[in-house]
C-alpha cells in the first residue's frame, strides 16, 4: 500500500492533492505529473510513501531537472515506486554501462569454487540488489538538503521516518492544506 501526495507552492501559499500513481511508470512520468500541477513553473513537492517501509520526496522546480531524497534506498528498492526514485544518478552508477559492477562481482581474490574464507555469521544479512545486481545502500540517499531553503534542514529531514508528511507540511508552511488530502 503506498500514499501520494503534492504540494505546489502558488502565489497564495502551498496547494496539496493527493495523486494516483497508477500511470506513473518513469521518473519522467513522476516529473510531468509534478508540472502540471503547477500554473507558473512554482515548486512542487511530491511525497510517496510506501506500508510505513520509506518514502521518497521528489522536488520539481520549473524546467530543473528533478531533485530526490529517499528515506531508505533498500526498503524502496523492493518497491516498484520506490524504484522509479533509485535512479543511476542517485545510486551513482554510470547510466551508460548498467552491466559494469557485474563484471567486478567475482574479483574477491579466490579460485573459482574456492570459499571465501569468510566463516563470520554476522555477514549473513541479504543485501538488495537493483535490476541490474548493484548493491543498494540500506538508509537514506539522494539529496538531503532538496527542503533546506524552504525550512527542513538536513538534519531534521535525516530525523524523519515513516509518516513524515504532516512534519513536512508543518516545515514548509503547508499544515493546514494537508489536512484537505489525509
Amino acid at each position: 500500500m503506498y500514499f501520494a501526495a503534492l504540494l505546489a507552492r502558488t502565489e497564495d501559499g502551498w496547494k496539496a492533492s493527493d495523486t494516483e500513481l497508477d500511470d506513473v511508470e518513469t521518473l519522467s512520468d513522476l516529473t510531468d505529473l509534478a508540472r502540471e500541477a503547477t500554473v507558473d513553473d512554482d515548486t512542487v513537492i511530491v511525497f510517496i510513501e510506501q506500508e510505513d517501509a520509506w518514502f521518497g520526496l521528489v522536488r520539481v522546480d520549473g524546467e530543473e531537472d528533478p531533485r530526490i531524497y529517499v528515506s531508505d534506498a533498500a526498503a524502496a528498492a523492493r518497491s516498484s515506486y520506490g524504484e522509479i526514485l533509485l535512479t543511476d544518478e542517485l545510486l551513482g552508477r554510470d547510466p551508460e554501462d548498467p552491466d559494469a559492477l557485474e563484471e567486478l562481482v567475482d574479483l574477491d581474490g579466490t579460485e573459482d569454487g574456492e570459499p571465501d574464507g569468510e566463516t563470520d555469521d554476522d555477514n549473513d544479512e541479504e543485501e538488495i540488489r537493483a535490476d541490474d545486481g548493484s548493491v543498494v545502500p540500506a538508509g537514506p540517499l539522494g539529496e538531503t538538503a532538496v527542503l533546506a531553503d524552504l525550512g527542513l534542514s538536513e538534519k531534521e529531514l535525516l530525523a524523519l521516518s515513516t509518516d513524515a508528511l504532516a512534519e513536512i507540511a508543518d516545515a514548509l508552511g503547508a499544515a493546514d492544506v494537508l489536512e484537505t488530502v489525509q
